[in-house]
């Protein structure tokens, strides 16, 4: 006999019910306690004088990201930009950067996570590896950090993020924050170390680097 389960919530809260949920734990101005995470050691912030910003209200209809519109696209115009490439990816580097290196995947055509077709999101799979272990090669260089968000764009783009050797306060989820207090980190060191992981991607997995002519402003 098949199980009754008209008694569990077929969906996620709605938009008012999790702004109203969240306000329970939040006090007169609408602000939240303080994380757990801002007492880790790696936080980049201390406590004392810290408070959270008061809660806003839902925002509905969610303001469009860019590229909704494939010929509004910035991803889709530069589908022929990288430092490496081959029929279906691209791999960039992101400059003025904190942390040694940066990194971005992208379809070269116009697509989400969740529309990919099987064969796409199996080379993604494969591709993120072959990156990570290329950037985790880097000499002094501990672990790749890998996440995809999508909130600000609808083109794919996987962040590809180099954590620097020896720097305890750079782990986990923190390190996103870490790189935007950083300095700018030397692009001459941040670029050669690109190309190491370019070569090494074309080794591995195919693909190639473009030419001096296919490089903007070249």
């Amino acid at each position: 006999m098949p199980s009754n389960n008209s008694s569990l919530r077929p969906m996620a809260l709605r938009p008012d019910e999790f702004y109203a949920h969240a306000r329970t734990a939040a006090d007169g101005e609408r602000r939240l306690p303080l994380a757990r995470m801002t007492g880790w050691d790696i936080s980049p912030f201390e406590a004392d004088g810290l408070r959270v910003a008061p809660l806003r209200p839902p925002v509905l209809p969610e303001p469009a990201r860019h590229g909704e519109d494939p010929l509004d696209c910035n991803a889709c115009r530069s589908r022929d930009e990288g430092i490496w490439l081959d029929d279906r990816w691209r791999l960039t580097r992101i400059t003025g950067v904190g942390v040694p290196l940066v990194l971005m995947l992208h379809p070269r055509d116009h697509f989400d996570l969740a529309d990919l077709p099987d064969e796409l999101a199996a080379e993604l799979g494969v591709l993120t590896t072959h990156i990570a272990r290329h950037v985790q090669a880097l000499p002094h260089i501990s672990r790749a950090h890998v996440y995809r968000i999508g909130d600000g764009g609808a083109h794919l783009h996987i962040w590809f993020f180099a954590r620097p050797e020896g720097q305890a306060q750079l782990y986990g989820s923190w390190m996103v924050i870490w790189d935007d207090l950083l300095p700018e980190y030397p692009a001459d060191a941040a670029e050669a170390d690109a190309a190491i992981v370019a070569d090494a991607l074309v080794a591995s997995y195919g693909g190639r680097r473009p030419a001096v002519s296919e490089l903007p402003h070249a």
